[in-house]
């Protein structure tokens, strides 16, 4: 299988303000080996207090549009399950290239009270759909966060459950990148393989204060650059199979 799930010409159509973005992904993913590669992608998004700013100046749109341009090149629906939680989930909502404009506004503007960073709990909603949704490919999770986790333990013992599943988890650090609070991340980027977990199916970058200053070709890298090696174990380990 080769080429993008959804083409130029079709992005050009449905979501032209998102083609710049497609082409930047699209070279990333050459580089990292991942040209035809199919996968469903999840979009994670941290709806705790410390979020409003970003929010409110139109990072977290600008990042949701940027996860988008990705997708078009490995799932061919051109919709994005995002999953916005804080101290439970707030919701799980579809953004399509369609109606990608704004989405992530009009989403908010239905949910309440922005809690405090309940990581397992995101974590469930994702498995539960990816599992609901029958899908046979394997999936990149982008789980965006500007801080640690309310409950650790949980959120460990979630990662290292879902490692038999095809779930490749690609954490996104959002602030200040001297923070403690970025510490668990960290660590759980480096959870012992094959004591604590079956394969590494977690990755993490720190995308600093200003997200929307990283250059879109070394966003991408960064989503992509642990995806080849998570396929390459989970598929000698039969948790992904072609």
């Amino acid at each position: 299988m080769t080429g993008s799930a959804i083409n130029l010409r079709k992005m050009e159509e449905t979501a032209p303000a998102l083609v710049s973005l497609y082409k930047s992904a699209g070279v990333s993913l050459r580089k990292h080996g991942l040209d035809g590669q199919r996968a469903a992608v999840y979009l994670v998004l941290d709806y705790s207090g410390s979020m409003r700013p970003y929010y409110a100046d139109g990072t977290v749109q600008a990042f949701a549009d940027r996860v988008l341009g990705l997708s078009a090149h490995l799932d061919d629906d051109g919709r994005v399950p995002a999953v916005f939680f804080s101290t439970d989930v707030d919701a799980v909502e579809e953004i399509s290239l369609e109606r990608h404009a704004g989405a992530v506004g009009r989403i908010v503007a239905g949910l309440g009270h922005m809690g405090k960073t309940s990581y397992d709990a995101a974590m469930d909603a994702v498995i539960d759909h990816y599992l609901d949704s029958g899908a046979t490919d394997p999936a990149l999770v982008v789980f965006q966060t500007d801080g640690g986790p309310l409950n650790k333990a949980a959120a460990e013992r979630h990662l290292c459950k879902a490692a038999r599943l095809p779930l490749f988890w690609q954490f996104v650090g959002f602030g200040n990148t001297r923070s403690t609070q970025f510490d668990f991340l960290r660590k759980l980027d480096e959870l012992p393989v094959p004591r604590a977990r079956v394969v590494d199916n977690a990755g993490y970058f720190h995308a600093g204060e200003d997200p929307r200053a990283v250059p879109d070709a070394q966003l991408y890298d960064r989503l992509v650059s642990e995806f080849p090696s998570w396929l390459a174990a989970a598929r000698t380990a039969g948790i992904v199979r072609d």
